[in-house]
């Protein structure tokens, strides 16, 4: 019998290879549902062979289950079978995870743990041992036991270094540097875990490295994550900037195989002619082999050849979206490589945008929203498709695109508010507040930011009293004390526009708390943001010596720390206008101009004529005729086309419901497993990655309104527009 399991095993094989899933499976059923008894390990081998090809090419979880649960049984009764065994339970473990049970899948996993542990020391089963402390602690993320997870990686990157494995070591490490800051308790623990990481890496021969593209970029994302949020910003785009080159490599080696691979489905149809002379067959196979070497070539050199056997890749994936981070049998991927590679992106974007790069960010955010699109199409997410009609298997992969998705798409808005094309940033965030009423559980995280959006959009179109309810609803949906800092802050600025006193004492309500404990928090952007609105409100009280100095403690923050010059400019404006309220006329001209050419730099028009209002406001007082009436036309024109701007938002269909103050009504959905959505089944970073820092370059505003009446009321200074950071990402 066992040479009729081998038969039906090969039809079972040639079935797949031709794409016939339904049929290869029916081959192996075969085995199991024969009324004629097989050995106990033939039957075992089948079903973990069924199992293998549900998951991979199948929704069919709970059938992969059961043929899993049924080859348990049947190993009980064989002593040894070690392989099998650790097989079965580890695939077990990965369809527990699937369908979001996870108590029993930890259950399973200590299982295997408790099977490798009274087995031996021998390098398969220290890496069998990997692959379970590897999925338990990604179960326990998903529980939020940070602590423990952090303890079982380490138990890991003990065991990959008693078998002297450094990529396996650098698997564990960077896996614990993701957790460290995903919980970020102490800005210590995250310091000694980046540190680790940037050993083990450096450990790792040139030649090893080259060959291992997943943990390359998984390393170089956790660092950027780091260091956007401890605000150093210089390494953070030095890591973006070796990532961005070796996706483009990657990219262009893709192409290359494609283009070699056409070729050489050319020269094989070429090889079937029954009629082909010697010699051009001779030449055809020669050509045949050169091909594929340079196929395997590069395969070799982009790490393509480590890639997991087929009964341990993940679901539907194919070698093509493969960024492996482990050696089998641990099924070490974090996300497909079109989503890193989107990540990558979007990291380009938050670094480009405050910078200027706007024809290259816009470049890139269109291109990520069509692969989005298309990602989310393979999930079966059209329109009308809500969260609830996801299949549970799919939710955490629809969870990372639609993430990615809203993350692409507020950076959109910031662009288009920059540039004052109000109406482009109302279709961004209209789609936004539709993606959210589809998928509230799975975009919980978005309200807030979406939230803050509407207020940015409020204050830039002078909605002041709208933009500060949105601003403080903000601070209410997160749990970020740093989110919530932010908003407050945002929210008085605002306030502050609105001009009169009761709107200035609500503004000190909200940045006295956060003034006094700004220093508890990690990075400056909360400081510098915080500095800005206290020096625009002590302007308002008159009080232009206390105002210059935090203004100007502010700039050298942002301009040694952040490197964003859209808030350079906004705060050399505000203390060009100080030095001239001073009558210090000298450093009023040097600072305006110097704001002036960022302001240019950003297609910021807003800004432009803030700038040239103050401009015109100093030519006044030396008595530069010639350069008042120059710049005071060149800003008349800039306003007359800011004017048509906001002009053309106001009419829009959209404008009185981002505005409104009224929270997004969403239907609360059932049995969609949140946590299962959040954390899904590779760790996940919950990071405050910021999309821009600070505040925005100075509106001024379409009313009468103004924010600061200095010198008698002679000099006035337009209101002031902010622009918020992204939060809550990967």
């Amino acid at each position: 019998m066992e040479e009729v399991a081998e038969g039906l095993w090969g039809l079972a094989d040639g079935h797949e290879k031709a794409g016939d899933i339904g049929r290869s499976v029916k081959c192996l059923e075969a085995i199991c549902q024969s009324q004629v008894s097989f050995l106990p390990i033939t039957e075992v081998k089948t079903r973990l062979r069924i199992a293998t090809l549900l998951l991979k090419h199948t929704h069919n979880i709970n059938h992969a289950k059961s043929h899993l649960e049924r080859s348990q049984l049947l190993l009980k009764s064989i002593p040894s079978c070690f392989d099998l065994k650790c097989r079965a339970y580890s695939l077990l473990s990965q369809c527990y995870h699937l369908v979001g049970a996870i108590p029993p899948q930890k259950q399973i996993i200590l299982k295997g743990l408790e099977l490798t542990a009274s087995a031996g020391d021998g390098f398969t089963i220290k890496l069998w041992s990997c692959n379970f402390y590897s999925q338990l602690a990604n179960a326990l993320v998903i529980e939020g036991d940070y602590g423990s997870a952090v303890a079982f990686l380490d138990r890991g990157f003990t065991c990959a270094s008693e078998i002297y494995y450094p990529e396996l070591q650098m698997f564990f490490a960077t896996s614990i540097l993701h957790v460290h800051l995903m919980q970020w308790e102490d800005l210590d623990s995250v310091d000694k875990a980046v540190q680790k990481c940037s050993e083990v890496w450096e450990f790792i021969t040139p030649d090893k490295k080259q060959q291992c593209p997943g943990l390359f970029f998984y390393n170089e994302l956790l660092h950027t994550f780091y260091r956007l949020r401890i605000c150093d910003y210089k390494n953070a785009g030095q890591n973006v900037e070796r990532m961005d080159a070796a996706m483009k490599s990657d990219l262009q080696k893709m192409q290359n195989i494609r283009e070699l691979t056409i070729e050489l489905n050319s020269i094989n149809q070429g090889l079937s002619q029954s009629d082909l002379h010697y010699r051009d067959r001779a030449a055809l196979l020669e050509k045949q082999t050169h091909l594929q070497e340079q196929i395997l070539s590069i395969n070799s050199s982009s790490g393509l050849e480590s890639v997991a056997p087929p009964y341990l890749e993940n679901a539907r994936t194919t070698w093509e979206d493969k960024l492996v981070l482990a050696p089998p049998p641990i099924d070490g991927e974090w996300l497909p490589k079109r989503a890193v590679y989107l990540l990558i992106d979007l990291m380009f974007v938050i670094f480009g945008r405050p910078k200027g790069l706007f024809k290259e960010c816009t470049r890139r955010t269109q291109s990520a929203l069509l692969s989005i699109q298309e990602e989310l199409a393979k999930l079966g997410i059209s329109d009308g498709v809500r969260e609830v009609d996801l299949r549970h298997s799919d939710i955490w992969m629809a969870g990372v695109y639609l993430m990615l998705l809203m993350q692409f798409l507020e950076n959109r808005v910031a662009i288009e508010l920059t540039r004052s094309e109000y109406v482009e940033a109302q279709e961004a965030l209209v789609l936004m507040k539709n993606w959210f009423i589809r998928f509230p559980t799975i975009l919980l995280g978005c309200e807030s930011i979406i939230e803050m959006l509407r207020g940015q959009y409020a204050h830039s179109v002078g909605c002041f009293n709208e933009a500060a309810f949105h601003f403080l609803e903000a601070a209410k949906v997160t749990q970020s004390k740093s989110v919530q800092a932010m908003c407050h802050v945002y929210a008085a600025v605002s306030y502050i526009c609105i001009g009169d006193a009761e709107s200035s004492s609500q503004a000190l309500d909200l940045i006295g708390p956060v003034y006094q404990i700004v220093d508890s928090f990690v990075g400056v952007r909360e400081k510098t943001s915080v500095l800005f609105a206290y020096g625009l409100l002590l302007m308002k009280q008159h009080n232009l010596q206390e105002a210059r100095i935090r203004l100007a403690s502010g700039l050298r923050l942002t301009h040694q720390h952040l490197g964003n010059i859209q808030l350079v400019s906004q705060y050399l404006t505000v203390l060009g206008s100080l030095a001239l309220a001073l009558h210090d006329a000298v450093q009023a001209r040097e600072i305006l101009k110097s704001s002036l050419t960022l302001a240019k730099t950003l297609y910021d028009v807003p800004t432009q004529i803030w700038v040239l209002s103050v401009l015109t406001a100093l030519y006044q007082e030396l008595g530069e005729r010639g350069n008042e009436m120059e710049n005071a036309e060149y800003e008349r024109k800039k306003m007359d086309d800011l004017q048509k701007r906001l002009s053309d938002a106001r009419s829009s269909i959209h404008h009185i419901k981002l505005i409104e103050k009224t929270k997004i009504k969403v239907q609360q959905l059932h049995e969609v497993d949140i946590k299962r959505a959040i954390a899904g089944p590779s760790m996940r970073v919950n990071l405050d990655i910021p999309e821009s820092i600070g505040l925005s370059t100075p509106s001024p505003a379409p009313t009468t309104s103004r924010l600061v009446d200095i010198d008698s009321g002679r000099r006035v200074q337009p209101t002031v527009s902010i622009e918020l950071e992204l939060t809550d990402s990967y």
